[in-house]
Protein backbone atom coordinates (compact mmCIF):
# COMPACT_ATOMS: atom_id res chain seq x y z
CA UNK A 1 0.00 0.00 0.00
CA UNK A 2 3.13 2.29 0.47
CA UNK A 3 4.10 1.54 -2.26
CA UNK A 4 1.05 2.05 -4.47
CA UNK A 5 0.51 5.89 -2.46
CA UNK A 6 4.27 7.03 -3.39
CA UNK A 7 3.85 5.64 -6.98
CA UNK A 8 0.87 7.96 -6.98
CA UNK A 9 2.23 11.01 -5.35
CA UNK A 10 5.10 10.40 -7.66
CA UNK A 11 2.40 10.67 -10.70
CA UNK A 12 0.72 13.76 -9.63
CA UNK A 13 3.89 15.57 -8.93
CA UNK A 14 5.47 14.68 -12.83
CA UNK A 15 1.68 15.39 -14.05
CA UNK A 16 2.13 19.09 -12.71
CA UNK A 17 5.99 19.77 -13.11
CA UNK A 18 5.64 17.88 -16.86
CA UNK A 19 2.71 20.00 -17.66
CA UNK A 20 4.55 23.31 -16.47
CA UNK A 21 7.53 22.55 -18.47
CA UNK A 22 5.03 21.64 -21.41
CA UNK A 23 3.62 24.52 -21.25
CA UNK A 24 6.96 26.44 -20.93
CA UNK A 25 7.75 24.97 -24.07
CA UNK A 26 6.71 26.62 -27.62
CA UNK A 27 4.93 24.66 -30.03
CA UNK A 28 6.31 23.15 -32.87
CA UNK A 29 4.70 25.02 -35.94
CA UNK A 30 4.44 23.58 -38.80
CA UNK A 31 3.99 24.81 -42.64
CA UNK A 32 0.90 26.87 -42.66
CA UNK A 33 0.05 25.48 -46.52
CA UNK A 34 -3.23 27.83 -45.83
CA UNK A 35 -4.32 31.41 -46.45
CA UNK A 36 -2.30 33.13 -43.24
CA UNK A 37 -4.69 34.54 -40.54
CA UNK A 38 -5.61 38.22 -41.38
CA UNK A 39 -4.44 38.44 -45.24
CA UNK A 40 -6.16 40.07 -47.99
CA UNK A 41 -8.33 38.02 -50.22
CA UNK A 42 -10.82 40.05 -51.53
CA UNK A 43 -9.73 43.23 -52.40
CA UNK A 44 -7.70 43.02 -55.34
CA UNK A 45 -6.69 46.61 -55.23
CA UNK A 46 -5.23 46.92 -51.71
CA UNK A 47 -1.94 46.02 -50.61
CA UNK A 48 -0.49 42.65 -50.28
CA UNK A 49 -3.35 40.77 -51.84
CA UNK A 50 -3.70 37.16 -52.53
CA UNK A 51 -5.25 35.34 -55.71
CA UNK A 52 -6.87 32.26 -54.60
CA UNK A 53 -8.57 31.85 -57.83
CA UNK A 54 -8.20 28.08 -59.36
CA UNK A 55 -6.91 26.72 -55.99
CA UNK A 56 -8.61 23.52 -54.48
CA UNK A 57 -7.97 23.52 -50.86
CA UNK A 58 -9.34 20.28 -50.37
CA UNK A 59 -5.18 19.08 -50.62
CA UNK A 60 -2.55 20.75 -48.23
CA UNK A 61 -0.49 22.63 -50.37
CA UNK A 62 -4.05 23.45 -51.95
CA UNK A 63 -3.75 21.85 -56.02
CA UNK A 64 -3.98 24.26 -58.67
CA UNK A 65 -5.56 23.96 -61.78
CA UNK A 66 -3.36 24.57 -64.58
CA UNK A 67 -6.03 26.30 -66.47
CA UNK A 68 -6.34 29.28 -64.47
CA UNK A 69 -6.57 32.30 -66.26
CA UNK A 70 -3.64 33.26 -63.54
CA UNK A 71 -1.60 31.17 -65.67
CA UNK A 72 -0.18 31.31 -68.88
CA UNK A 73 -1.22 29.71 -72.01
CA UNK A 74 -0.05 26.37 -72.16
CA UNK A 75 0.13 23.14 -74.23
CA UNK A 76 -1.09 19.82 -72.67
CA UNK A 77 0.62 16.65 -73.65
CA UNK A 78 -0.31 12.81 -72.95
CA UNK A 79 0.09 11.40 -69.54
CA UNK A 80 3.82 10.36 -69.11
CA UNK A 81 4.97 12.38 -72.30
CA UNK A 82 7.47 15.08 -72.64
CA UNK A 83 8.12 18.13 -75.04
CA UNK A 84 10.00 17.18 -78.23
CA UNK A 85 13.82 18.09 -78.17
CA UNK A 86 14.35 21.46 -78.06
CA UNK A 87 10.82 22.48 -77.65
CA UNK A 88 10.17 26.01 -76.21
CA UNK A 89 7.43 27.59 -73.83
CA UNK A 90 4.21 26.56 -71.36
CA UNK A 91 3.72 22.62 -71.45
CA UNK A 92 1.52 20.81 -69.06
CA UNK A 93 2.63 17.42 -67.94
CA UNK A 94 1.53 14.75 -65.71
CA UNK A 95 0.03 12.74 -63.81
CA UNK A 96 2.02 10.18 -63.96
CA UNK A 97 5.92 10.73 -63.31
CA UNK A 98 8.37 7.31 -64.61
CA UNK A 99 11.98 7.68 -64.03
CA UNK A 100 13.54 8.37 -67.55
CA UNK A 101 15.59 5.22 -68.62
CA UNK A 102 18.79 7.96 -68.93
CA UNK A 103 18.51 7.65 -65.16
CA UNK A 104 19.56 3.86 -64.78
CA UNK A 105 23.34 2.50 -65.05
CA UNK A 106 23.76 0.33 -68.24
CA UNK A 107 26.38 -1.77 -69.22
CA UNK A 108 29.49 -1.04 -70.79
CA UNK A 109 28.43 2.80 -70.82
CA UNK A 110 31.83 4.50 -69.55
CA UNK A 111 31.41 5.83 -65.95
CA UNK A 112 32.46 9.09 -64.63
CA UNK A 113 34.43 9.46 -61.01
CA UNK A 114 33.50 11.57 -58.37
CA UNK A 115 35.73 13.74 -55.98
CA UNK A 116 34.56 15.37 -52.97
CA UNK A 117 36.16 17.67 -50.40
CA UNK A 118 35.17 20.39 -47.89
CA UNK A 119 34.86 23.97 -47.58
CA UNK A 120 34.06 26.19 -44.65
CA UNK A 121 33.58 29.65 -43.33
CA UNK A 122 37.18 29.90 -41.89
CA UNK A 123 38.51 29.68 -45.67
CA UNK A 124 35.76 31.95 -47.42
CA UNK A 125 35.79 36.07 -47.28
CA UNK A 126 32.72 36.48 -48.84
CA UNK A 127 30.57 34.26 -46.35
CA UNK A 128 32.63 34.56 -43.39
CA UNK A 129 31.60 34.70 -40.54
CA UNK A 130 28.68 32.64 -41.68
CA UNK A 131 24.83 32.78 -40.37
CA UNK A 132 23.41 30.36 -37.81
CA UNK A 133 19.70 31.10 -36.75
CA UNK A 134 18.84 29.65 -33.27
CA UNK A 135 15.36 27.53 -33.95
CA UNK A 136 14.19 25.23 -31.06
CA UNK A 137 15.69 22.05 -31.40
CA UNK A 138 14.07 19.09 -33.24
CA UNK A 139 11.36 22.28 -35.03
CA UNK A 140 12.61 23.17 -38.29
CA UNK A 141 12.39 26.84 -38.92
CA UNK A 142 10.56 27.55 -35.50
CA UNK A 143 11.94 30.83 -34.74
CA UNK A 144 10.77 32.14 -37.96
CA UNK A 145 7.30 30.28 -37.76
CA UNK A 146 6.63 32.32 -34.67
CA UNK A 147 7.96 35.57 -35.40
CA UNK A 148 6.12 38.85 -36.71
CA UNK A 149 6.41 41.34 -39.84
CA UNK A 150 7.17 45.20 -39.47
CA UNK A 151 4.44 47.53 -39.18
CA UNK A 152 2.13 47.90 -41.91
CA UNK A 153 4.07 45.59 -44.00
CA UNK A 154 3.45 42.46 -44.38
CA UNK A 155 6.80 41.28 -46.46
CA UNK A 156 8.89 42.74 -43.92
CA UNK A 157 9.98 39.57 -41.26
CA UNK A 158 11.61 40.26 -38.30
CA UNK A 159 14.35 37.54 -37.59
CA UNK A 160 16.11 37.96 -34.55
CA UNK A 161 17.23 34.58 -33.61
CA UNK A 162 20.35 34.84 -36.12
CA UNK A 163 23.64 35.28 -35.46
CA UNK A 164 27.39 34.93 -37.21
CA UNK A 165 28.22 30.76 -36.68
CA UNK A 166 30.39 28.75 -38.77
CA UNK A 167 29.49 26.67 -42.03
CA UNK A 168 31.21 23.86 -43.37
CA UNK A 169 30.18 22.53 -46.86
CA UNK A 170 30.96 19.07 -48.28
CA UNK A 171 31.49 19.86 -52.50
CA UNK A 172 31.39 16.63 -55.03
CA UNK A 173 32.99 17.10 -58.70
CA UNK A 174 32.03 14.81 -61.47
CA UNK A 175 34.51 14.09 -63.81
CA UNK A 176 33.40 12.35 -67.16
CA UNK A 177 35.41 9.05 -68.44
CA UNK A 178 36.14 10.91 -71.57
CA UNK A 179 37.25 14.17 -70.04
CA UNK A 180 41.43 15.04 -71.36
CA UNK A 181 43.74 16.24 -68.78
CA UNK A 182 44.89 19.57 -69.25
CA UNK A 183 41.66 20.50 -71.48
CA UNK A 184 39.13 23.08 -70.76
CA UNK A 185 35.65 21.34 -70.01
CA UNK A 186 32.13 22.88 -69.91
CA UNK A 187 30.78 22.54 -66.66
CA UNK A 188 27.54 22.93 -64.48
CA UNK A 189 27.33 24.17 -61.09
CA UNK A 190 24.71 22.26 -58.85
CA UNK A 191 22.99 24.03 -55.64
CA UNK A 192 22.03 21.68 -52.52
CA UNK A 193 24.73 20.01 -53.62
CA UNK A 194 24.03 16.01 -51.79
CA UNK A 195 20.32 16.33 -52.00
CA UNK A 196 18.85 13.12 -52.71
CA UNK A 197 16.90 15.00 -55.97
CA UNK A 198 20.25 14.30 -57.37
CA UNK A 199 21.14 10.45 -56.87
CA UNK A 200 20.56 9.66 -60.60
CA UNK A 201 22.91 13.08 -61.91
CA UNK A 202 26.13 11.08 -62.32
CA UNK A 203 24.24 7.53 -64.43
CA UNK A 204 22.42 10.11 -66.07
CA UNK A 205 25.52 12.35 -67.49
CA UNK A 206 27.55 8.96 -67.96
CA UNK A 207 24.46 7.69 -70.34
CA UNK A 208 23.72 11.21 -72.01
CA UNK A 209 27.48 12.03 -72.30
CA UNK A 210 27.86 8.11 -74.22
CA UNK A 211 24.94 8.94 -76.63
CA UNK A 212 26.46 12.69 -77.74
CA UNK A 213 23.27 14.30 -76.39
CA UNK A 214 25.32 16.45 -74.06
CA UNK A 215 28.83 17.66 -73.81
CA UNK A 216 30.67 15.73 -71.40
CA UNK A 217 31.17 18.28 -68.69
CA UNK A 218 32.27 18.50 -64.73
CA UNK A 219 29.65 18.45 -62.70
CA UNK A 220 30.16 20.70 -59.59
CA UNK A 221 27.49 19.60 -56.17
CA UNK A 222 27.76 22.64 -54.25
CA UNK A 223 26.55 21.97 -50.62
CA UNK A 224 24.55 24.77 -48.77
CA UNK A 225 25.74 26.43 -45.66
CA UNK A 226 22.74 25.33 -43.43
CA UNK A 227 19.61 25.96 -42.52
CA UNK A 228 17.02 27.32 -44.93
CA UNK A 229 14.57 30.46 -45.61
CA UNK A 230 14.92 34.26 -43.82
CA UNK A 231 17.65 34.28 -41.12
CA UNK A 232 19.69 31.00 -42.57
CA UNK A 233 23.19 30.93 -44.49
CA UNK A 234 21.60 28.96 -46.81
CA UNK A 235 18.56 31.70 -47.91
CA UNK A 236 21.63 34.29 -47.27
CA UNK A 237 23.21 32.86 -50.33
CA UNK A 238 20.38 31.18 -52.03
CA UNK A 239 17.44 33.89 -52.06
CA UNK A 240 18.95 37.07 -51.68
CA UNK A 241 18.98 39.03 -54.95
CA UNK A 242 22.45 39.76 -55.89
CA UNK A 243 25.61 38.76 -57.50
CA UNK A 244 27.35 37.57 -54.08
CA UNK A 245 26.94 33.58 -54.35
CA UNK A 246 28.36 33.55 -57.81
CA UNK A 247 31.22 35.47 -56.65
CA UNK A 248 31.38 33.44 -54.00
CA UNK A 249 31.42 29.89 -56.61
CA UNK A 250 34.06 32.10 -58.99
CA UNK A 251 36.29 33.48 -56.77
CA UNK A 252 36.65 30.89 -53.92
CA UNK A 253 34.95 27.20 -55.62
CA UNK A 254 35.75 27.09 -58.42
CA UNK A 255 39.70 27.30 -58.37
CA UNK A 256 39.45 24.40 -55.49
CA UNK A 257 37.69 22.60 -57.95
CA UNK A 258 40.73 22.61 -60.45
CA UNK A 259 42.76 22.05 -57.61
CA UNK A 260 41.39 19.20 -56.08
CA UNK A 261 39.80 17.28 -58.84
CA UNK A 262 42.61 17.98 -61.40
CA UNK A 263 40.37 19.84 -63.93
CA UNK A 264 40.38 22.83 -65.79
CA UNK A 265 36.91 24.79 -66.49
CA UNK A 266 36.07 26.58 -69.23
CA UNK A 267 35.81 30.77 -69.35
CA UNK A 268 33.24 30.28 -71.97
CA UNK A 269 29.92 31.90 -70.62
CA UNK A 270 28.52 29.06 -73.17
CA UNK A 271 29.92 26.49 -71.75
CA UNK A 272 29.01 26.78 -67.81
CA UNK A 273 25.30 26.13 -66.42
CA UNK A 274 23.65 26.52 -63.21
CA UNK A 275 21.11 24.32 -61.52
CA UNK A 276 19.49 24.01 -58.42
CA UNK A 277 15.96 23.34 -56.70
CA UNK A 278 14.12 25.43 -54.38
CA UNK A 279 15.96 28.64 -53.16
CA UNK A 280 19.10 27.11 -55.37
CA UNK A 281 17.06 27.51 -58.15
CA UNK A 282 16.47 30.73 -57.83
CA UNK A 283 19.88 31.03 -57.15
CA UNK A 284 20.83 29.21 -60.58
CA UNK A 285 18.94 31.70 -62.43
CA UNK A 286 20.37 34.80 -60.09
CA UNK A 287 24.14 33.43 -60.92
CA UNK A 288 23.08 33.93 -64.78
CA UNK A 289 20.81 37.60 -64.65
CA UNK A 290 23.71 38.89 -62.62
CA UNK A 291 26.43 37.52 -64.43
CA UNK A 292 25.21 36.59 -68.03
CA UNK A 293 29.57 36.68 -68.80
CA UNK A 294 29.69 34.10 -66.54
CA UNK A 295 26.79 31.30 -67.03
CA UNK A 296 24.23 31.35 -69.90
CA UNK A 297 22.07 27.98 -69.06
CA UNK A 298 19.92 27.29 -66.07
CA UNK A 299 18.28 24.57 -64.86
CA UNK A 300 15.70 24.81 -62.06
CA UNK A 301 13.15 22.55 -60.26
CA UNK A 302 10.82 24.59 -58.27
CA UNK A 303 12.62 28.02 -57.93
CA UNK A 304 11.87 30.00 -55.10
CA UNK A 305 10.81 33.01 -57.32
CA UNK A 306 8.87 34.61 -54.61
CA UNK A 307 9.67 36.99 -51.71
CA UNK A 308 12.13 35.44 -49.57
CA UNK A 309 15.32 37.42 -49.12
CA UNK A 310 16.61 38.61 -45.71
CA UNK A 311 17.73 40.74 -44.55
CA UNK A 312 14.73 42.83 -46.13
CA UNK A 313 16.12 45.12 -49.02
CA UNK A 314 14.35 48.56 -49.48
CA UNK A 315 15.47 48.89 -52.67
CA UNK A 316 14.04 45.50 -53.80
CA UNK A 317 11.58 44.70 -50.91
CA UNK A 318 9.56 41.84 -53.01
CA UNK A 319 13.13 40.14 -53.16
CA UNK A 320 12.95 37.60 -56.28
CA UNK A 321 9.35 37.89 -56.63
CA UNK A 322 10.55 41.25 -58.18
CA UNK A 323 11.95 39.40 -61.28
CA UNK A 324 8.30 38.96 -62.52
CA UNK A 325 5.85 41.11 -60.50
CA UNK A 326 5.79 44.52 -58.99
CA UNK A 327 6.26 44.80 -54.75
CA UNK A 328 2.42 44.07 -53.45
CA UNK A 329 2.61 46.09 -50.59
CA UNK A 330 1.60 49.91 -50.57
CA UNK A 331 2.91 53.15 -53.05
CA UNK A 332 5.58 54.60 -51.37
CA UNK A 333 8.92 56.43 -51.47
CA UNK A 334 11.61 53.74 -52.99
CA UNK A 335 14.64 53.52 -50.82
CA UNK A 336 18.66 52.77 -51.20
CA UNK A 337 21.41 52.63 -48.60
CA UNK A 338 24.05 55.00 -49.07
CA UNK A 339 26.89 54.91 -46.54
CA UNK A 340 24.40 53.01 -44.17
CA UNK A 341 21.83 55.60 -44.53
CA UNK A 342 18.54 55.35 -46.27
CA UNK A 343 17.84 57.83 -48.90
CA UNK A 344 14.83 58.36 -50.92
CA UNK A 345 15.35 57.24 -54.71
CA UNK A 346 13.47 56.93 -57.96
CA UNK A 347 9.91 55.25 -57.91
CA UNK A 348 10.14 51.10 -57.94
CA UNK A 349 10.43 50.12 -62.01
CA UNK A 350 8.76 47.52 -63.86
CA UNK A 351 9.56 44.04 -62.64
CA UNK A 352 13.46 42.84 -63.58
CA UNK A 353 13.10 40.95 -66.41
CA UNK A 354 10.94 43.11 -67.86
CA UNK A 355 12.95 46.18 -67.46
CA UNK A 356 16.14 45.01 -68.34
CA UNK A 357 17.31 44.13 -72.17
CA UNK A 358 17.50 40.74 -72.92
CA UNK A 359 20.18 38.56 -71.68
CA UNK A 360 21.26 35.51 -73.20
CA UNK A 361 20.16 32.98 -70.87
CA UNK A 362 18.55 29.42 -71.35
CA UNK A 363 16.04 28.50 -68.75
CA UNK A 364 14.41 25.39 -68.11
CA UNK A 365 12.49 24.88 -64.93
CA UNK A 366 9.06 23.45 -63.82
CA UNK A 367 6.67 23.94 -60.86
CA UNK A 368 4.29 21.26 -59.38
CA UNK A 369 0.34 21.96 -59.17
CA UNK A 370 1.07 21.06 -55.56
CA UNK A 371 3.93 23.14 -54.63
CA UNK A 372 4.43 25.43 -52.13
CA UNK A 373 1.83 28.15 -50.69
CA UNK A 374 2.43 30.55 -47.97
CA UNK A 375 4.52 27.80 -45.81
CA UNK A 376 5.33 30.53 -43.38
CA UNK A 377 2.11 32.11 -41.67
CA UNK A 378 3.35 35.23 -40.38
CA UNK A 379 3.79 36.48 -43.47
CA UNK A 380 0.68 37.37 -45.83
CA UNK A 381 2.30 39.65 -48.19
CA UNK A 382 0.82 38.09 -51.51
CA UNK A 383 3.98 37.02 -52.73
CA UNK A 384 4.70 33.28 -51.10
CA UNK A 385 3.12 31.32 -53.96
CA UNK A 386 5.13 29.35 -55.52
CA UNK A 387 3.10 27.69 -58.50
CA UNK A 388 1.92 31.09 -59.34
CA UNK A 389 5.34 32.79 -58.98
CA UNK A 390 6.83 30.26 -61.89
CA UNK A 391 3.68 31.05 -63.68
CA UNK A 392 4.43 34.63 -63.98
CA UNK A 393 7.91 34.29 -64.48
CA UNK A 394 7.40 31.91 -67.47
CA UNK A 395 4.76 34.90 -68.55
CA UNK A 396 7.45 37.78 -68.61
CA UNK A 397 10.27 35.26 -70.05
CA UNK A 398 7.82 34.78 -72.96
CA UNK A 399 6.71 38.49 -73.70
CA UNK A 400 10.59 39.20 -73.32
CA UNK A 401 11.44 36.81 -75.82
CA UNK A 402 13.41 34.40 -73.98
CA UNK A 403 14.27 31.07 -74.76
CA UNK A 404 12.82 28.99 -71.92
CA UNK A 405 10.62 25.76 -71.66
CA UNK A 406 8.11 25.44 -68.63
CA UNK A 407 6.83 22.38 -67.50
CA UNK A 408 3.41 22.97 -64.82
CA UNK A 409 3.32 19.27 -63.64
CA UNK A 410 0.12 18.20 -62.75
CA UNK A 411 0.11 15.37 -59.68
CA UNK A 412 3.37 17.39 -58.83
CA UNK A 413 4.80 18.84 -54.86
CA UNK A 414 7.58 21.41 -54.20
CA UNK A 415 10.96 19.46 -55.84
CA UNK A 416 9.12 16.86 -56.46
CA UNK A 417 11.11 13.58 -57.15
CA UNK A 418 9.01 11.35 -59.38
CA UNK A 419 9.05 14.56 -61.15
CA UNK A 420 12.64 15.22 -61.32
CA UNK A 421 13.54 11.08 -62.06
CA UNK A 422 11.61 12.20 -65.42
CA UNK A 423 12.89 15.02 -66.76
CA UNK A 424 15.93 15.20 -65.86
CA UNK A 425 17.67 13.94 -68.81
CA UNK A 426 15.75 15.64 -71.35
CA UNK A 427 16.06 18.97 -69.03
CA UNK A 428 19.88 18.61 -69.30
CA UNK A 429 19.89 17.84 -73.07
CA UNK A 430 17.85 21.16 -73.52
CA UNK A 431 19.89 23.35 -71.46
CA UNK A 432 23.10 22.55 -73.68
CA UNK A 433 21.35 22.55 -77.04
CA UNK A 434 23.50 24.34 -79.50
CA UNK A 435 26.71 23.62 -77.53
CA UNK A 436 29.26 21.64 -79.81
CA UNK A 437 29.14 18.18 -78.42
CA UNK A 438 33.17 16.25 -79.87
Amino acid sequence: MTNSWTVLAGTLICLVSCTSIALAQPACVTQNMAVPPGANTTDRAAPFFIDTTGLDFKTSPPTRDPLSANYPRATELPDGTLPPPGAEGNFIIGPTHNPAPETIAKEGVPRGTTKSFTLSSKQSTIYNPGLIRDDVAGCTNSSIMTTVTAPDDKSHMIVTTSHPGIWSRTIDVYVPAQYVRGTEAPFIVVGDGGSNAYKDLATTLDNLIAQRRVPPMIAIQIGNGGQDAQGSQRGREYDAVSGAYAQFVEREVLPLVEANADVKLTKDPDGRATMGLSSSGVAAFTMAWFYPDLYHRVLAFSPTMVNQQWPHDPSLRGGAWEYHSAWTGPAGPNLISKAGVLTPAEPPGVPLIAAAPVKPIRFWFFGGDQDLFYPNPTIPDGMHDWTLSNALTAKVLAERGYHYQFLFVRNAEHVDRPTIAQTLPSALEWVWKGYPIP
